[in-house]
């Protein structure tokens, strides 16, 4: 994994990574996990396949949560139990923010996990001011390769 660009911009950092294969991209999970404190909600961005179990995956093993991470497609959230539990929603099926507000949402926010968040921008306004934004791409130069950016939050 390398990363691509570091800009500065208003509000913070974005940070440019580009992984070659599905490890590395679980690597910058695992990465990122030390850099969050608890009650982070880490929203992502990007179509099927572009990595963002692989990069949950990651987000656990560095939270020290055990066993099998997988899309919470059909569940909406699945929880992994460690000091700072991590909380996966993915809300492809999910309308709007208001479904989001059924399932509970402001109790996941207030028990003070990690949540990240496949399909974000179905969130609409839930998602807190301090979120961190990951987008996932396919890289141009290989299309087997993923360009993620992350910024936002205290990063």
């Amino acid at each position: 994994m390398r990363i691509r660009r570091r800009r500065i911009q208003t509000g913070g950092v974005c940070l440019e990574y580009i992984t070659h294969s599905e490890s590395e991209t679980e690597a910058l999970g695992q990465e990122l996990a030390g850099k969050l404190t608890p009650g982070t909600v880490v929203a992502y961005r990007g179509g099927l396949g572009m990595g963002k179990t692989a990069f949950t995956r990651g987000l656990a093993r560095g939270l020290g949560c055990e066993g099998r991470v997988t899309s919470p497609t059909f569940a909406i959230v699945n929880e992994y139990e460690a000091a700072v539990p991590l909380f996966h929603f993915d809300l492809y099926r999910l309308s709007g923010p208001g479904e989001l507000f059924d399932i509970g949402w402001e109790d996941y926010l207030d028990r003070g996990g990690i949540c990240a968040v496949e399909w974000s921008e179905r969130a609409g306004d839930a998602l807190p001011e301090k979120t961190v934004f990951a987008a996932f791409s396919r890289c141009p130069e290989n299309e087997n390769w993923r360009q993620i950016s992350i910024e936002g939050g205290s990063l």
